[in-house]
């Protein structure tokens, strides 16, 4: 396994990452006992960083890692953690919650869940509207001092929110979907980003799982988010699917699977750009590792280009309500 620096001022992490969301029901059920597995053939593999959410399955996410990490060295293993997004009893959401006094209650709760007494970079879920980014990341900057937290990230915000982040304390990295069918970041954050030395922690590499070539339309039931996804939906799913067999047709000729290019791409498109892939089970996570072995040339990257043309996607990559809350989103 390589490795990268995480932007100009964060740690030394694998250049691949596993994103851990799908271990806690927001893809359906899931397996625990194969979760746990997963989590180790991820580290025996030498993945080093762990992404989770304290609101994934309201704290379920944190408690499984927890498990997982039992028998491991703490100083083996990076944990990046999101806070501040609020839900019910029920499971709905209910907005975002950035003030200083809730930044530390969210934290405090996660060190306990994940039985660990720092996090390696700890992130705001999306912009609090009612509180001002500086506020958000002065608290932060505090707890680094604390030594409760060791670095500092950003997720979903746009450029603007960055530049004024970063005016208060070192940013290491935004995590923000990017894939072959959400390139939204090239006109300006990724730009923004790098003049500021800030990593790119690509989630969402296979679209949640639109274009891994495994997906077939109907396979998504009750309890699985995918139902609201627009890109999901009649009138936008046949099309999206006819970019993913045009892929394969790219990746037969390369002799690698969808997924392993998919995830290849967006490797490819800098060295400050770590994808997170949401591998569940051991089967997936091999085969999301293989695309280490699969080196892009120029020709391939046209070709992919052609079968999947920026903007090709049909569907917005979250519903309307989701995407009202996303500083990423909003438009000069």
């Amino acid at each position: 396994m390589k490795t990268i620096t995480l932007g100009k001022t964060g740690p030394v992490v694998s250049t691949i990452g596993l994103g851990c969301m799908g271990m806690s029901g927001m893809y359906g059920p899931a397996d625990r006992a194969e979760s746990i597995a997963t989590l180790h053939a991820a580290l025996d593999a030498g993945i080093t960083l762990l992404d989770t959410g304290d609101f994934y399955g309201m704290g379920h996410n944190e408690m499984l890692i927890a498990e997982a990490l039992k028998e491991r060295r703490r100083e083996d293993v990076l944990l990046s953690v999101k806070f501040g997004a609020l839900r019910g009893p029920d499971g709905i959401w209910s907005g975002y919650d950035c003030r200083p006094a809730a930044i530390r209650n969210f934290l405090a709760y996660s060190l306990q869940r994940l039985g660990t007494d720092h996090i390696d970079i700890y992130r705001p879920s999306r912009l609090d509207p009612a509180v001002p980014i500086e506020e958000t990341i002065g608290a932060l900057a505090d707890l680094v001092k604390a030594g409760y937290i060791r670095h500092i990230g950003l997720s979903e915000v746009g450029s603007e929110t960055i530049r004024r982040a970063a005016a208060v304390h070192p940013i290491v990295d935004l995590q923000i979907e990017y894939s072959l069918i959400s390139r939204g970041i090239e006109d300006d954050i990724l730009p923004t980003c790098r003049a500021l030395g800030i990593a790119i922690t690509a989630y969402g590499v296979l679209s949640r799982g639109l274009i891994s070539g495994h997906w077939q339309k109907g396979a998504t039931t009750g309890g699985d988010f995918r139902t609201l996804s627009p890109r999901f939906q009649d009138g936008n799913v046949d099309r999206n699917l006819a970019l993913v067999e045009a892929l394969r047709r790219v990746a037969e000729e390369k002799g690698a699977t969808v997924a392993q290019l998919a995830i290849a791409w967006v490797a490819a498109q800098g060295a400050d750009i770590l994808p997170l892939v949401g591998a569940r089970r051991r089967d997936r996570l091999a085969e999301a590792l293989g695309a280490q072995q699969v080196v892009l040339t120029e020709a391939d990257l046209a070709a992919i280009e052609a079968a999947v043309p920026k903007d090709a996607a049909a569907g917005e990559r979250y519903p309307a309500a989701a995407l009202a809350h996303m500083d990423s989103e909003k438009r000069a």
